[in-house]
């Protein structure tokens, strides 16, 4: 159980690469092309990446995983594009869902976080430490995105800080998992790129934080 979060990213990159692996070797992946499929998103102009923002920013408020729309990011956009339309629409999202929760459904969005207890200790923590608790659930992935967007609008701390530090402490994960995911159509097709290196190491560094932190946490509890 503690170290969940970290074992969900290594099933996950174990999973995208067995897709990968079916693809490329059972010929299905025959008619995938990188190049024609992000010509057909250039073509788009600047409907493909607003249509994508869009999605993106509309998912966190129905509490929609974002992780398959970081993975398409990648693939459609490459690992530059991918990783800011992914910043800018998990922003936007992250945004929706914490003013939902300040100001247009409190007490419903009380009532759904009822249940998951480490969510309620945020007030208290975002008192003590304001912005830096926001930077630090975005950076070590603990806790389910969806709802702690909306947990923290529940808060005490500025929408500015918050909105400012979900941006730049989220870009780490999402370059890892752009990055990564910017390889696989080259990868279906036989040929292994820097980008799918640079990516699946930064994915494990991701996956891993929870894990370390868990461990620094638990040396600290029986010093004390």
């Amino acid at each position: 159980m503690k170290s969940s979060a970290g074992i969900k990213g290594i099933i996950l990159v174990v999973l995208l690469l067995s897709v990968v692996l079916i693809l490329r070797y059972t010929g299905i992946a025959g008619s995938l092309s990188p190049e024609d499929l992000r010509a057909w998103i250039s073509r788009l102009g600047l409907w493909g990446p607003a249509a994508y923002i869009i999605i993106y920013s509309i998912a966190p408020v129905f509490l929609f995983p974002g992780l398959p729309l970081t993975i398409a990011g990648g693939m459609l956009f490459g690992p530059v594009y991918g990783t800011i339309y992914t910043a800018i629409g998990a922003t936007i999202g992250a945004s929706i869902a914490f003013l939902t929760a300040r100001y247009l459904a409190r007490e419903m969005v009380a009532n759904l976080l009822k249940r998951h207890e480490k969510l309620n200790i945020l007030d208290k923590e975002v008192e003590k430490q304001g912005w830096k608790i926001v930077a630090f659930t975005r950076l070590i992935p603990l806790f389910p995105f969806n709802l702690l967007n909306y947990a923290f609008g529940l808060t005490s701390i500025r929408f500015s800080h918050y909105a400012l530090a979900s941006f730049v402490f989220m870009l780490p994960a999402i370059a890892a998992f752009v990055i990564f995911s910017s390889s696989l159509l080259d990868l279906i097709k036989g040929a292994v790129s820097k980008e799918f290196f640079i990516g699946l190491s930064l994915v494990v560094i991701v996956a891993a934080l929870p894990i370390v932190y868990k461990r620094i946490k638990g040396m600290e509890i029986k010093k004390g």
